[in-house]
């Protein structure tokens, strides 16, 4: 068996210690080539002594078969005697564990080495562990798009319910017009203001008649200023109201006397001889 592969480390400084090979794991194998400042390739009766080990690698408890102290799982040899050493080991800050009542009464005695010691984990299991517990960047690209979509959905199903309401109110109130309004009347309240699209029926024309003898024409007007559907008041003299035929040499007279708005019209007999022409004169 060799010596102790460490520089400035020779064989009969070794005699008596206990020597450890290299690790297979190529990664822990790298770390201790760096830390003794070798470059070489380990050979299977390649070791280490204790003395480049510090007291936290070693094993509490567990000892060898050969009765000997053994090194840690992840065990890394950081005691070298050469320039620009490498940074000790933290160690490990191990709680105080309770001791189970079950094992006091057994009272088997002292077995150290069948106990079970708490799985090590290495540096590649630690790095794996991250890298999965590490939070996808997709991930949590999808996950924000899927909580917009779902406060979207919210804001809509509570605009839909808003929607129902305002029709829900919107047919009472189409309800309480149809009692006394007519329906040419509810379609004029969806038409722009002085709209000329709106036709009137028969029966509003009488009804806006009556209002109109009720409250007078500026009362009337004042009723369409404020909104009331009604027909204008040229549209209910023209539809309603009698005309009476007169010539042109009354039109001068009959506008200074304001007896209402003069339009022309035709002879209704069709045989008036004289160059005067007939305008009708609404009252």
């Amino acid at each position: 068996m060799g010596g102790c592969s460490a520089p400035n480390c020779s064989n009969s400084t070794t005699i008596g210690k206990q020597l450890f090979r290299f690790p297979k794991d190529p990664v822990r194998m790298r770390k201790w080539l760096v830390n003794c400042r070798r470059d070489f390739v380990p050979t299977p009766c390649s070791r280490l002594c204790q003395d480049h080990f510090e007291e936290s690698q070693f094993e509490e408890i567990a000892r060898s078969p050969a009765g000997g102290r053994k090194l840690k799982p992840n065990a890394i040899p950081t005691l070298f005697n050469v320039p620009d050493p490498p940074s000790p080991v933290t160690p490990q800050v191990v709680l105080p564990v309770k001791n189970e009542p079950v094992e006091k009464d057994l009272n088997m005695g002292d077995h150290g080495y069948a106990r079970r010691q708490p799985p090590v984990d290495s540096e590649e299991d630690g790095v794996q562990r991250a890298e999965e517990e590490r939070p996808c960047s997709l991930c949590q690209h999808y996950k924000t798009k899927l909580e917009q979509q779902q406060q979207h959905t919210v804001r809509l199903q509570r605009e839909a319910e808003e929607m129902k309401k305002r029709l829900y109110k919107l047919s009472k109130i189409e309800k309480g017009l149809q009692v006394f309004l007519f329906e040419d009347q509810i379609r004029a309240l969806t038409l722009a203001k002085r709209s000329r699209r709106a036709v009137w029926s028969h029966d509003t024309l009488l009804t806006a008649r009556k209002i109109r003898c009720a409250v007078g024409v500026k009362g009337y007007e004042y009723l369409r200023e404020l909104g009331y559907p009604l027909p204008s008041y040229r549209t209910l003299c023209n539809r309603l109201e009698p005309k009476m035929m007169v010539t042109t040499s009354m039109q001068d007279e009959l506008a200074e006397l304001g007896l209402g708005i003069i339009t022309a019209c035709d002879s209704p007999e069709g045989n008036v001889t004289s160059d005067e022409g007939l305008i009708g004169v609404m009252t």
